[in-house]
């Protein structure tokens, strides 16, 4: 368990990271289980990851699960890892289901029938650097990991 809060907590590339993340992702997670910012709310969203989407009942829960609550956790960095490994798998299942077919570019041109690749992969950066760096400054783990390094040993 400590290898996963561990971080350095006066690394500033991680909390820059995270709250990019995190901030980017909440609101859609926000549209998936409250209904906010014109979102269809927890039932309108498994319906349609269900039925239009064809995903199974688990997999559109965990879906609504991760975004919005994995972005609250790497916002306040606690188990930034978790969260990032999470929204790893998430984004993977995304591009591959729905994305990777409308190859690079995102549909600014309305030319093409969907959203291609290119927004996932600078969310796969990020993750991918809070993988490694965990959470940083400011950050929940780096809180706990400095009171596990000072507390006296019995």
């Amino acid at each position: 368990m400590k290898k996963i809060i561990a971080t350095n907590a006066n690394n500033w590339a991680p909390l820059i990271a995270r709250l990019a993340l995190g901030i980017t992702i909440l609101p859609h997670g926000a549209q998936k289980l409250l209904g906010m910012f014109g979102g269809y709310g927890f039932t309108g969203t498994m319906g349609f990851l269900t039925t239009q989407v064809g995903l199974p009942y688990v997999v559109a829960l965990f879906v609504i699960l991760i975004e919005f609550f994995a972005s609250l956790l790497l916002i306040f960095g606690f188990l930034t890892r978790v969260a990032a490994l999470g929204f790893v798998g998430l984004f993977t299942g995304v591009v591959l289901k729905v994305h990777l077919q409308h190859g690079f570019f995102m549909n600014w041109t309305g030319t093409q029938k969907g959203e291609g690749v290119e927004f996932f992969i600078l969310l796969f950066g990020l993750a991918i650097i809070l993988l490694i760096t965990g959470g940083g400054k400011a950050s929940v783990d780096a809180g706990i990991s400095n009171n596990a390094n000072n507390s006296p040993r019995l």
